[in-house]
């Protein structure tokens, strides 16, 4: 999917083209571990049931504001959520590590990015259901959420370490 169609397409759409920009699978949300890259290296967590019940929300937050999957778009993400609503301790905890992570690559796009929460609202909030929420336009999910049309993101989304290289 180009990008311009996820722009117009439905949230399932568009994190249909997240997910394989990433590398992620929707199998990985209900995995028993986690895997997450750390430089050469990778740490394997327990996928805890508060991280499942929060991750495939996190991944539409990615989708709605358009900040990457590196360590800054994870802080930047992390930072917005945390302003804009968590509502569990998985995402408290992984968010604040993002951040935490990300000020040291990027403060002035984490601090763009909690100052861009300011009145707007996580899925973890509205507690839509899930099935309902792919199946809403792109530009219903921005609405909802409160970021602006085309995203919060200054740049193209820029990916982590083990994503796939694109085909040229």
């Amino acid at each position: 999917m180009h990008r311009d169609d996820e722009e117009t397409g439905t949230v399932g759409e568009a994190l249909g083209a997240y997910l394989a920009r990433n590398g992620f699978r929707i199998e990985d949300y209900e995995a028993p571990r986690v895997c997450i890259p750390f430089g050469p290296f990778t740490i394997h967590l327990p996928n805890t049931s508060g991280r499942k019940r929060i991750v495939r929300l996190h991944d539409l937050h990615h989708v709605a504001t358009g900040y990457g999957t590196d360590w800054v778009g994870e802080g930047e993400v992390g930072a917005w959520e945390l302003r804009a609503g968590c509502t569990n301790l998985a995402g408290w905890v992984y968010n604040g590590l993002a951040v935490l992570g990300a000020l040291f690559r990027g403060p002035r796009r984490v601090w763009r990015a909690f100052r861009a929460a300011r009145g707007a609202q996580t899925l973890y909030r509205l507690e839509v259901p899930y099935e309902e929420v792919l199946e809403w336009r792109l530009e219903r999910l921005r609405t909802e959420l409160g970021v602006p049309e085309g995203g919060l993101a200054r740049g193209p989304q820029a990916l982590h370490a083990h994503a796939p290289h694109p085909s040229t």
